[in-house]
């Protein structure tokens, strides 16, 4: 079976033909960190680990080149790096909260048994090179500089829109569209910002600045991958406008007609049938998750679901992928051979269909249980080795876990005391940047969890339960 992948450019699935199979090239999106990932951001790390593996499989190990790149520099960082150092430099501050949480963020993918990327570019390396793009764009009429910003020029691009399947006449400004009387239309947006003494900045054309977040992967992408390539991936909220702008800034800056052939999106994460959100309690980063179980059986889990559909992470979805790893576990060796089951692997190939793929796998368990009670020793070994090497190319080894009591190990009442001390962390940015409003609002969101709060002299915050 051919690798049939869907693609959100097309709306449709189709036979995945890369441009050159002996350099497969694929770049996703990964975390701005400036805080520890949570599940929802763990869901394209594992979807794309998969992907990884199979292109791996299918082309060979050194003929793919995967880049995830680390976005190191953004508001957000900077006012953790207020909150946190504000005794040092802002630019020491910032290295030391980007490096704290790359670092947490790396440390959670190998948990969850996930493989290095080729590449992992961070932007703040990649300045010059943002720079550059931006320059070709204002010479090649695509972008113009006005209140101290260059924007991109979305009327210059006819078909702006076509990943999102928005129509430039019809959007209207709102939520992620800024109205602002610099602008020529109130869809471009920012390429290049100025920054002010007490932001990160860094020398361009057009003053002492820094980029806006689009212009960062397409610059990142071209450096590793060229002006077009294979895959690019990412989370459904990416198409718009992240994605979008991408390709706008890609194609109109190189002169292509794509910027890769194949977009792939993952679908949204929920937690136990809501919307993940701190203030419900329920907001869990990656880490926490570790702690409360382990990255095998998350990995199962968030792979139990087809990547194209919704997800509702629950603890009896958790307990389930727990049963099902306790029940591989017993047939997992280390293979000895490259082989694995044709009817697993058409599975992977339909587009990743991993729920299919695990139908496969029990099937080729009740199998092995079937060739030991027969007493045929070398069938059965073969049969083992192709079990655990279908397993290994899910990212998935069961051999070194403790399932001596599964659901002791789904325990949430550590990570209901996390998203407590996370929320508090927030009141604390935003009384530092004197956000008195969000400082309120996440006040009652605490007091709505039964937390009381207490500001003391000294610049901290005590809390504890209600009585």
């Amino acid at each position: 079976m051919t690798l049939r992948l869907y693609n959100t450019l097309s709306r449709t699935k189709e036979d995945f033909k890369p441009l050159d199979p002996k350099n497969v090239r694929m770049y996703v999106c990964g975390p701005t960190v400036y805080d520890y990932a949570h599940i929802g951001n763990a869901r394209p790390v594992i979807v794309f680990d998969v992907l990884f593996r199979l292109l791996r499989h299918l082309y060979g190990e050194n003929h793919v080149t995967y880049v995830r790149n680390l976005t190191d520099v953004d508001d957000k960082i900077n006012a953790r790096a207020l909150r946190d150092y504000p005794d040092l430099p802002l630019n020491d501050a910032i290295r030391k909260v980007t490096e704290k949480t790359a670092n947490q963020f790396q440390s959670d993918a190998k948990a969850l048994g996930c493989l290095v990327p080729t590449h992992e570019p961070r932007a703040t390396e990649h300045i010059q090179g943002m720079i550059n793009m931006i320059s070709t764009l204002i010479t090649k009429g695509h972008a113009y500089v006005a209140a101290g910003e260059v924007l991109f020029a979305v009327d210059a691009m006819k078909d702006y829109g076509k990943l999102s399947g928005r129509k430039l006449e019809d959007q209207q400004a709102g939520a992620r569209i800024a109205v602002e009387a610099h602008k020529k239309n109130p869809a471009d947006f920012v390429l290049w910002k100025l920054s002010s003494a007490d932001e990160p900045g860094w020398e361009s054309p057009w003053g002492r600045g820094r980029p806006g977040w689009h212009i960062e992967c397409s610059a990142m992408s071209v450096k590793y991958l060229g002006e077009v390539f294979d895959i690019h991936g990412g989370g459904l909220d990416l198409i718009f406008p992240h994605h979008e702008n991408e390709i706008a800034q890609s194609r109109c800056a190189h002169g292509t007609s794509v910027m890769a052939n194949v977009w792939m999106h993952n679908g949204f994460l929920q937690v136990e049938g809501k919307k993940m959100s701190k203030s419900d309690g329920n907001f869990y980063t990656i880490s926490d998750v570790m702690r409360a179980s382990n990255g095998a059986t998350a990995r199962f889990a968030m792979l139990m679901t087809h990547y194209t559909q919704p997800i509702d992470w629950t603890e009896s979805k958790l307990v389930e992928a727990g049963v099902s790893l306790q029940k591989f576990q017993q047939w997992y060796v280390p293979p000895e051979h490259a082989f694995v089951d044709l009817a697993f692997l058409d599975a992977l190939k339909d587009d990743l269909n991993t729920p299919q793929a695990f139908r496969e796998l029990h099937r080729l368990s009740d199998n092995l249980a079937k060739s030991r009670a027969k007493e045929n020793p070398e069938d059965h070994k073969d049969a083992l080795s192709q079990f655990s090497r279908s397993l290994d190319l899910l990212g998935i080894a069961p051999q070194q876990i403790d399932f001596s009591d599964i659901k002791k190990q789904i325990d949430f009442s550590d990570i209901k005391k996390n998203v407590v001390i996370r929320l508090v962390e927030d009141r604390l940015v935003a009384r530092h940047t004197k956000n008195w409003a969000e400082s309120d609002r996440i006040r009652d969101e605490l007091g709505a969890l039964g937390i009381a709060i207490k500001d003391n002299k000294d610049g901290t915050t005590t809390w504890e339960v209600k009585r």
